[in-house]
């Protein structure tokens, strides 16, 4: 099954996340088909804090990709901040 999910980079105590389109049998941090955005909790800005590109995110979807539970939180937040909903 392909799945939408976060992928842990960064330093230690510091993490920044990539969201990726990824088998899920191949590791959190292994082999992935497709990026398509990034989330870094650190940043103050809200604006800043995450990036998504909507129309890959609803192209997988279409194709039967299911998403994580918090990349699904990340997406409607996403959402909300850039009045997309």
């Amino acid at each position: 099954m392909i799945k939408i999910r976060l992928a842990r980079h960064g330093s230690k105590k510091k993490p920044f996340y990539k969201i990726m389109v990824a088998d899920q049998r191949y590791s959190r941090n292994g082999r992935f088909i497709e990026k398509i955005g990034f989330f870094d909790p650190f940043v103050k800005n809200k604006n800043k804090k995450f990036y998504i590109k909507i129309k890959k995110v609803e192209k997988w979807i279409k194709k039967g990709a299911q998403l994580s539970k918090r990349t699904k939180f990340i997406l409607k937040n996403f959402k909300k901040i850039n009045n997309l909903i």
